[in-house]
Parts: C-alpha cells; sequence; structure tokens
C-alpha cells in the first residue's frame, strides 16, 4: 500500500509536524460531543468509553486506544471522529485507566502492553456491537494493541476485521530511550512525567506502599518513572524487563489478522532505526514509513490545514 504524505511547506521538520497538530486542533477541528459509557471490571474497577454516536446507528465502528496520557480530546482522537463521522463510520475511545479525567480505583494504571486489558475491552464491545469492528492504536496504544493480536493468533478473528498502529513505538527500550535524549527529554518527557507523576501521587494515597512514592517522584526520566511505579504495580521485576517483555517488534510475525504498521521516519522519539524491517511482517501486514509526519502529526493542505490524515488512509485501508 503506497501512500506518498507530504507535509505543508509551511511545516518543517518531525518537531514541528508533532506539536503543531496537538497544540491546535481545538481551533481548528469542530468541538465533538461524546457519549459517556462506563463499564465495571472485574477487580471492582471501572473503564470510561467515549462513543460518537448512539451505538446502533452505524454498520461498522472503529476502535480508538489512545496514546500515553491521551484521552477522547486528544488531536488525533478528534481528527478520527470527524473523518469516521464523514464515513458514517461509529466511532469509540476507551480511555486507559486514569485517563478518563477521574483516577481508577484499583492498584494498578496501564502500560505499553496492556494488552489483557485491550482484550476485556474489546470483547465487552463486540458483545454490544454486531457489525464490523476495526481497531486502531495510537503511540503507546498502537503498541498495546499489536501486543493484543500477538497474543490472540487466530482468535483475533472472532473479535475485529483488522488493526491499525500509528506512530507505536514497537521498540520500547530504544523508543523510552530516544524520548529522554537532548532536547526531546524538555519538550516531551517532562510533559508526560508531570502528568505521570500527579496521578501516581492520587494512586499513592488511595494504597499507601503500594510502590517507593519518593523515588517515583524524583524520577527525571520514563525509564526511572516505569522502572519504580509502571513495572512494579503491574508485575514486571523493572524497566528493562517490562520494555523487553512488552515491546511488539519481536513478534509480528504472529499476527493473523490484517495489520497496517504506519510511521514517520523524522518521529522525534521513535528512532528509524528501531522500526521493524519489511521481511519481519507476515502476509498479513502492511508496513507504512513515511518520510515525514513526525509522532502523530501529519497535517495537510494549505495554513492551518487539516490536523491529521491519518484517519483518511486508515478509512481507505478498512475499505480496501
Amino acid at each position: 500500500m503506497n501512500w506518498g504524505y507530504k507535509p505543508p511547506a509551511w511545516l518543517i521538520g518531525g518537531h514541528a509536524q508533532t506539536i503543531y497538530p496537538s497544540l491546535f486542533a481545538q481551533n481548528i477541528y469542530p468541538t465533538q460531543t461524546w457519549v459517556r459509557q462506563r463499564i465495571s471490571t472485574a477487580d471492582e474497577d471501572f473503564i470510561d468509553i467515549d462513543w460518537t454516536r448512539n451505538i446502533n446507528e452505524a454498520s461498522s465502528l472503529c476502535v480508538l486506544f489512545h496514546g500515553l496520557e491521551g484521552n477522547s480530546k486528544s488531536h488525533y482522537a478528534v481528527a478520527f471522529s470527524v473523518q469516521m463521522g464523514e464515513e458514517n463510520i461509529q466511532l469509540c475511545v476507551p480511555h486507559f485507566r486514569g485517563c478518563s479525567g477521574e483516577i481508577n480505583i484499583a492498584p494498578r494504571a496501564y502500560h505499553s502492553g496492556d494488552y489483557e486489558e485491550i482484550d476485556w475491552i474489546l470483547k465487552k464491545i463486540r458483545n454490544t456491537f454486531e457489525g464490523d469492528i476495526w481497531a486502531v492504536g495510537i503511540s503507546l496504544g498502537g503498541n498495546a494493541l499489536l501486543r493484543w493480536a500477538q497474543e490472540q493468533g487466530e482468535a483475533a478473528k472472532k473479535i475485529v476485521k483488522g488493526v491499525v498502529a500509528v506512530c507505536a513505538p514497537l521498540d520500547l527500550d530504544q523508543s523510552g530511550r530516544r524520548i529522554g535524549e537532548g532536547i526531546n527529554h524538555y519538550i516531551y518527557e517532562n510533559r508526560f512525567l508531570r502528568t505521570m507523576k500527579q496521578k501516581a501521587r492520587s494512586k499513592i494515597k488511595q494504597y499507601p506502599g503500594l510502590f517507593d512514592h519518593e523515588k517515583v517522584m524524583k524520577a527525571n526520566s520514563l525509564y526511572e518513572f516505569d522502572n519504580h511505579f509502571t513495572a512494579p504495580i503491574h508485575g514486571f521485576r523493572n524497566a528493562d524487563d517490562y520494555w523487553r517483555l512488552c515491546s511488539s517488534k519481536p513478534h509480528l510475525n504472529e499476527i493473523k489478522i490484517p495489520h497496517l504498521v504506519i510511521n514517520a521516519l523524522n518521529d522525534p522519539f521513535i528512532p528509524k532505526e528501531s522500526l521493524p524491517d519489511i521481511k519481519e511482517f507476515n502476509s498479513y501486514g502492511i508496513q507504512i514509513n513515511t518520510k515525514y509526519g513526525g509522532h502523530v502529526g501529519f497535517a495537510t493542505s494549505p495554513f492551518p490545514g487539516d490536523l491529521c490524515a491519518i484517519p483518511k488512509l486508515v478509512s481507505s485501508w478498512m475499505k480496501s
């Protein structure tokens, strides 16, 4: 599948192509009114899912799993809601725990390989939606979604027609370290750490002693945060163990449903050398590596532009 994405002439470089869409989406796209559904989990917690329209109004559904610290207000979610609305495809955005605006209840959060959570969510949705279901994962959500497809194998066909990963960190070690290098630390890593630490403060109040609060608050990198918070509360030995076991890159040939993997080679914190070779994909997989686009950017057209061309590509692939 060929896709010749070219960025606007006025938007130069991976950082600009990453930052501009995330900052200005609310000024360009129409405000999306979501219908929120809260579902209870087996561990007495909850997951919030935002829907674009009544569940019976469309014959196809796109389930969008957001990225690190994302939600249904993220620019890519708004972009998908606009495109899917034009295609008469329903969209829903499940929120990973703690990302819907309210701290979750259980002694856990979410992580880059949370395929068991994705499995539970998709099966809940499958039980209530009779039409075709497609799943899309953005960044962290993309890696987790691929891990789900890898773990499910042939069984995934009973749940979804196919999956898409957009700007997913397929090698968590390389991407996790790149986001902390140089200017990336100040532009991206610190931003993520700020909100993640806020949630960690809320979690330690719920469960004193769940993790080493002092070390988490002193974390100056995603590696340190994952080492002292994400890994221990989700059953991993440390950040290295977590990143190794949850990376989807080593298992791409285990996916038994159609899957599309999209990355930009100028993504600021996903090194191009971390991306898989085409030989690592099986006959179900399609890889698109664009020269430009940044991290979940892909803005198009004259200023101020449409802020993400990915939804249109995805909807075209769904029809193919």
